[in-house]
């Protein structure tokens, strides 16, 4: 499943197949877990969304909440959007070298991680990188991006 009609995180986890909202559920209490103070869990674009508010930040491109990460339930793997962490190149190496550490393997995107079991994340280091960029912080990553 790449998008949902779901208006509620119940509602998404409802549709999936209970093995795979199991894996869901896990991954999203670890970026629960995580989140930077200001982020809000929604329903957006058919997915998981931790967002930036639009009270907050109504500055957007689009005039839609600023996305800071999303989980998403696949045809074939689990998406984990880390926007937070692609933001700052920093974080970024530091969850490279953590898998390194680990030896195993990162299937990453510019901002997806990608997995099919939950044995295939590395959740400390999956954890600092989302509590690693402040709301503040964020914000002035996007607006400085933005500039260019």
């Amino acid at each position: 499943m790449a998008t949902s009609a779901a208006t509620s995180v119940d509602g998404y986890l409802a549709e999936l197949p209970p093995e795979r909202a199991a894996v869901v559920a896990e991954v999203r209490q670890l970026v629960l877990n995580a989140l930077p103070d200001g982020v809000e869990e929604s329903m957006h674009f058919g997915l998981i969304a931790y967002e930036i508010p639009l009270e907050r930040y109504p500055e957007t491109y689009n005039g839609q909440p600023l996305m800071f990460a999303a989980l998403a339930a696949q045809k074939h793997h689990y998406s984990l959007y880390l926007h937070g962490m692609y933001a700052s190149g920093s974080v970024e190496q530091k969850l490279r070298t953590a898998y390194a550490e680990a030896d195993m393997r990162l299937d990453m995107g510019k901002s997806c991680l990608r997995f099919k079991r939950l044995d295939q994340l590395v959740p400390d280091a999956i954890a600092a990188a989302i509590s690693a960029v402040s709301v503040d912080d964020y914000i002035k990553l996007y607006e400085a991006r933005r500039q260019r």
